[in-house]
């Protein structure tokens, strides 16, 4: 703990560049006023946060009256000086709260003024770009459609509720990152199948457009049109030109120009329908993390096959998830069978729900294995289950 005893006239200009230099750090938080001066005066506390209007930031000053609150919005500047003003005149304790420490600077009975610095003990915001920089892919926190997405305030404060969702955000760029710089074409043309409400859409355009050596474009794909329409607006806010978003579904996209398909969370078959348009495409790059598989398990329960796996398969949540190990792995071998070099793994796509599997398949000028080899392994696989036709087969009529 630091502290130290000045004057009036030296605590205000020590607090006002603290304030400012907190605000350009991307540190700043919230400042509150209190422990008025005067009793028997209504207004009882100040409490100043960051907001973003229009695009820009400014900061919310909540007047806490005796029997009511009012809330202005002021620039930085004239928050100085309300700071200032309060601090000479009405007020006996102000509190400066950053994502690391808080700075409390009080009014003694020597009417000399105390700066102390603590560590914040009860800090409600977390700064993940200081405080794991290493794992952080976005290479500045302060943007509008973080903001927007409710991910981080106007300073780049990572909210308490989104720190989940940012790790996430960025160990889904971790993954990527990688197999990008390993594509031949930088000239990126990328699908999202499946969009949702573009959380690592954005994130994913964001990084690679801050990387020089890309030129990139994406179009989100999501059924929900409310969503592709606040989409659209926050990307036109954050000046995002080439990331759009449109409504409809994954089998009535029809558009050839993409050369990049990633569909995270596309619900059984969907997942199929998306990884045939993008072999048909000859995408560079497909990632996939399916979801809801029933379409083998209908194919399993259904032939009812008997070999020695049947024991182990009479209990529901084993054939489930058998089913979805033979979904997948089906899906890699026809995948590869096209001359993808396939890569299957855990993938935890979001912190409230299960772990997935995501596959990624890069594409390669000629196959490392026979595809005789390829179809002789998906012919045994689907006669030991007793699979009569895998979507994804079905719609490559192979």
């Amino acid at each position: 703990m630091q502290r130290k005893k000045l004057l009036l006239d030296e605590a205000l200009k020590s607090t006002l560049e603290l304030i400012l230099n907190s605000i350009e750090r991307g540190k700043f938080a919230k400042i509150s006023l209190g422990n008025p001066r005067n009793k028997n005066e209504n207004l009882r506390a100040l409490l100043f946060k960051g907001i973003t209007i229009k695009n820009e930031i400014k900061y919310s000053c909540t007047y806490r009256f005796a029997t009511r609150d009012e809330v202005k919005n002021y620039d930085a500047n004239e928050m100085i000086k309300l700071v200032e003003l309060h601090l000479k005149n009405s007020f006996d304790i102000l509190t400066l709260f950053e994502t690391e420490e808080e700075t409390i600077i009080e009014k003694l009975p020597n009417q000399t003024w105390r700066i102390r610095i603590v560590n914040a003990s009860h800090s409600t915001e977390q700064n993940l770009r200081h405080n794991n920089q290493k794992n952080v892919s976005i290479e500045s926190v302060i943007k509008p459609y973080l903001v927007k997405l409710g991910i981080s305030n106007p300073n780049g404060i990572i909210l308490k509720n989104a720190q989940d969702k940012f790790r996430q955000i960025n160990h889904y760029i971790e993954i990527l990152k990688p197999l990008f710089e390993q594509l031949p074409n930088k000239q990126l043309r990328i699908v999202d199948m499946g969009s949702g409400k573009g959380y690592l859409t954005f994130a994913l355009f964001d990084y690679l457009q801050a990387k020089k050596q890309y030129t990139v474009s994406i179009t989100g794909i999501e059924q929900r049109k409310n969503l592709v329409d606040l989409c659209n607006q926050i990307s036109i806010e954050s000046n995002f030109e080439q990331l759009n978003f449109i409504a409809g579904d994954i089998d009535t996209y029809h558009e050839n120009n993409f050369n990049i398909m990633i569909a995270l969370h596309a619900c059984d078959t969907a997942t199929d329908d998306a990884i045939a348009k993008a072999i048909e495409q000859n995408a560079q790059l497909i990632v996939v993390a399916p979801c809801c598989h029933k379409q083998i398990r209908k194919e399993m329960e259904k032939s009812n096959v008997e070999n020695e796996m049947k024991p182990l398969l009479k209990h529901g949540i084993f054939m489930e998830r058998q089913a979805e190990m033979i979904t997948d792995t089906l899906r890699a071998l026809y995948l590869e069978l096209y001359d993808y070099k396939t890569k299957v793994f855990e993938f935890v796509s979001d912190i409230h729900t299960p772990k997935n599997i995501m596959i990624t398949a890069e594409k390669r000028t000629h196959n490392f294995q026979s595809k005789k080899v390829i179809k002789t392994q998906i012919d045994n696989l689907k006669k030991q289950f007793g699979i009569e036709e895998h979507h994804l087969e079905k719609i490559l009529k192979l």
